[in-house]
């Protein structure tokens, strides 16, 4: 495995690409930072898999016995709340129409990062051993026979709840931001691709999670590449990066939105990783991410925010994508937040009286 700067990584894709040599790489959301493994299902530096294709783990250590213990100590809502006005100062200057903010959060577990890399199901899932492990449901980039696709996942909802398509379908939020992010990668793609179209919009997946049925909203755009594509492969994706999804729009101004909030780099979380097999090309989003450092081991997760979100909804659907895929129910020792009262209710009441304000003034002049 090589570390590298971004602009190296996206050279040695090209080159790899132009020779049809299979790699994986990764490439942090800030763009600073770059992984290369060439032949990677021989190696064993990182480990990964992208579909129904990877490495394995060599080492085959035991897992704990009994029950898997995993739990997060989620940042008050003060704290939180904090970091979406500062969102939503934006969004009202009209600097952005969306903008994803994420959350670090401290975790306690007796699984070590290989453990949870072993026992998750995703259709991307990355292990950098002493750094990260992801297990992601979102694509990036896919290609296969010069068409160049991507799948932007936005929209949620237990199945379980009566009428749960019609409801997800029809909210408003869900819908505004969707469309938002469908526009986004639309412009996108023009830049890499030609004929470039919305495939599929708004389709609705049913999701087996290790506790519930899930109801995920996607659209797919797709556009056709020039034959000589895999010469171009780095480049491409340089073009496309940051993922819209997990950053917003339009970019540029989120992005400074987005530093201001957050106050600290991302690192590989909400980055991109991927695999070039020699002839197709396949890649997901570095989310449903957990991170090692000195000072333990960290959940990161986010949401996106538009102006009718509500801020205590935001926070909730922070606590509620923080979970291990294989562990069921609640996390030890971490209650489902309660709403907030006296101060920070009151803010909270402000934010959806803003929405109302907003709601009224859309459409004039």
């Amino acid at each position: 495995m090589e570390s590298v700067s971004a602009e190296e990584l996206f050279s040695k894709m090209n080159d790899g690409g132009r020779r049809r040599e299979p790699f994986l790489f990764a490439v942090d959301f800030e763009l600073s930072e770059g992984l290369f493994q060439k032949d990677p299902f021989s190696r064993n530096e990182i480990f990964f898999r992208v579909g129904e294709r990877g490495n394995e783990v060599p080492s085959k250590a035991p897992l704990p016995a009994g029950r898997s213990s995993f739990s997060p100590r989620m940042e008050p809502f003060h704290a939180y709340l904090e970091k979406f006005q500062t969102v939503r100062a934006g969004l009202s200057r009209g600097d952005s129409f969306l903008a994803n903010l994420t959350v670090k959060t401290p975790i306690e577990t007796n699984l070590s990062l290989e453990d949870i890399f072993r026992l998750s199901s995703a259709p991307y899932t990355l292990y950098v051993p002493g750094r990260f492990c992801c297990f992601s449901p979102e694509i990036f980039v896919r290609i296969h026979e010069r068409r160049v696709s991507t799948n932007p996942m936005k929209g949620t909802i237990s199945a379980e709840i009566p009428n749960a398509r019609e409801i997800i379908l029809n909210d408003f939020k869900e819908t505004a931001e969707h469309a938002t992010i469908v526009d986004l990668l639309r412009n996108d793609l023009s830049v890499i691709s030609k004929d470039v179209e919305v495939a599929r919009y708004r389709y609705v997946d049913r999701l087996r999670t290790s506790e519930r049925e899930i109801l995920q909203v996607s659209s797919e755009i797709a556009g056709a590449l020039e034959p000589d594509w895999p010469g171009r492969l780095g480049d491409m994706i340089r073009g496309l990066l940051p993922a819209g999804s997990c950053s917003g729009a339009p970019k540029e101004a989120t992005l400074r939105i987005i530093r201001e909030a957050e106050k600290e780099p991302r690192g590989f979380y909400t980055g991109v990783f991927g695999l070039f097999d020699g002839e197709d090309f396949d890649s997901g989003v570095l989310i449903r991410f957990i991170e090692e450092s000195a000072g333990g081991m960290f959940f990161r997760s986010g949401g996106g925010i538009t102006a009718y979100s509500d801020p205590w909804s935001e926070y909730r659907e922070v606590f509620e994508k923080i979970y291990l895929p294989f562990v069921r129910g609640v996390p030890d020792g971490a209650a489902v937040p309660e709403k907030p009262r006296g101060e920070n209710e009151a803010r909270t009441s402000e934010a959806r009286g803003s929405r109302s304000r907003r709601e009224k003034n859309d459409g004039a002049g």
